[in-house]
């Protein structure tokens, strides 16, 4: 996300209340902006759905399928998000701008192929029996939502948030529409609207990285499968963090007594997936407190401290930006605490109101509060991977994804195992365990930051 603290720091100047709430407000739309989206476009699909005397259970499979779709992608995508950003931020620093857009190509090329073999023989096994259709469907949903993904980090990390929202914005607003029109094909019509939407998004996504990066040159390359260009670190951060978030759910899909076939080998896990969905809203506010204070105060001391450096700066001065760093992160972590702290309490007296509202039973309001705090926890642990990732320390953030990987899948069976009671804790504890293991780690890197930048050079 390094470059929209510009942006936050010419309304944090304005030295007013409302510059200070447009800063916030700012932050949260390009922070959580492309998930809310998603999902208030997948909700509404199912209630207007619903609300049409379309079949309860073609809308509960049609959520299903999208869910598999957006996770497989994820963690699929996963070995290659991180790494092609940085192979393009090495290849911008070198300013061999013109080499990007033909990567890309490349990249998508493999990405494609590679989706579209795997998930062909995933759902056609998953499947069996069902329309070719619907598996048809969720095999193109599937390989573009990869490549969506894909565009999305590289937009990102070029700084193009607000097209990345409006386009989000934009395409499941469509979704909706074309499930209004499309209801009466069934869940092959809903589907069909959600893959379409998609596709617009995908189609805006690449025009704008053409509009950004187009130049003479070839059409393909594959330079970033080179391995001296490579960063397999990268690939497997990217792979095991979403593992990591996506692995308590698949535990509670494929547990037979928290949950229930809904389409072919598809399972859902109502007493989990509800109070998951409604957790990860709450996150917006410590979304946004992350960027303003991770992407302002901190960027800003980070590049004095590293200006110092390769500028020949006294010894005192860059000492005197390492602590001006640490300060910083030590005052965002505190705020990320402070506003998720509020999140949570008002979780906690709306909760009832709200499953009220959505027509779910009281019995879900215990697992929402854990997840609740699951979320806020995985918001500060961001936040802690995010500054591993300014200092380069991908070790570290590779050890954390692991440790956030082994000890969900452990804590998540040990309470499936005891029972409901623990429902919900397995994926909160494991986060809090890799959050304190993230902070232990970080203030052990601070304190040797001058020793390493110059001494392992």
């Amino acid at each position: 996300m390094a470059g929209i603290g510009f942006e936050l720091r010419r309304l944090l100047r304005k030295n007013t209340l409302i510059g200070l709430v447009e800063a916030y407000a700012y932050a949260g739309i390009i922070g959580s902006g492309p998930w809310v989206f998603s999902i208030v476009g997948i909700l509404l699909v199912g209630l207007f759905s619903a609300s049409l005397v379309v079949p309860s259970f073609l809308v509960t499979q049609f959520q299903t399928s999208v869910t598999y779709l957006v996770a497989g992608s994820l963690i699929l995508t996963g070995l290659v998000q991180l790494a092609f950003t940085r192979f393009v931020s090495d290849r911008l620093f070198e300013k061999k701008r013109d080499q990007v857009l033909p990567n890309l190509h490349g990249l998508l090329l493999i990405v494609i192929l590679g989706a579209s073999l795997l998930g062909s023989l995933l759902l056609f096994l998953a499947l069996p029996g069902l329309g070719v259709a619907y598996r048809l469907l969720m095999l193109a949903g599937f390989v573009i939502m990869c490549a969506v993904w894909v565009l999305t980090v590289l937009l990102s990390g070029m700084k193009r948030y607000q097209a990345i929202v409006l386009l989000f914005g934009g395409s499941y607003a469509l979704i909706v529409v074309l499930s209004l029109l499309l209801r009466p094909l069934g869940l092959e019509g809903l589907l069909g609207g959600f893959v379409f939407g998609n596709l617009v998004l995908l189609g805006g996504m690449w025009l704008l990285t053409v509009h950004d990066f187009a130049g003479p040159g070839p059409f393909l390359r594959f330079d970033f499968l080179r391995p001296e260009l490579a960063y397999p670190t990268l690939m497997a951060i990217g792979f095991l963090y979403n593992l990591a978030v996506w692995a308590d759910k698949f535990m509670f899909w494929y547990f037979p007594p928290t949950s229930e076939p809904i389409i072919g080998s598809f399972r859902a896990s109502l007493i989990y997936d509800l109070p998951v969905f409604l957790s990860y809203l709450s996150i917006i506010p410590g979304m946004a407190v992350f960027l303003v204070r991770i992407e302002t105060d901190f960027v800003e001391y980070y590049n004095k401290f590293y200006d110092a450096v390769r500028g020949g700066g006294s010894l005192e001065f860059i000492e005197s930006m390492r602590d001006e760093m640490v300060y910083s992160i030590q005052q965002g972590l505190s705020e990320i605490g402070k506003i998720q702290t509020l999140a949570i309490l008002t979780t906690f007296v709306a909760g009832p109101a709200l499953l009220d509202a959505l027509g779910i039973s009281q019995l879900y309001l215990p697992l929402l509060h854990v997840q609740v705090i699951g979320a806020g926890l995985q918001v500060a642990l961001m936040a802690v991977l995010n500054v591993f990732f300014y200092l380069d320390q991908r070790r570290i953030v590779l050890f954390l994804c692991l440790e956030f990987l082994l000890l969900n899948v452990l804590f998540t069976a040990g309470t499936l195992w005891f029972g409901a009671a623990l429902y919900g804790y397995g994926f909160t504890l494991a986060a809090l365990l890799t959050l304190a293991s993230g902070l232990m780690l970080l203030s052990r890197q601070l304190n040797r930051l001058e020793y390493e930048t110059f001494m392992l050079q």
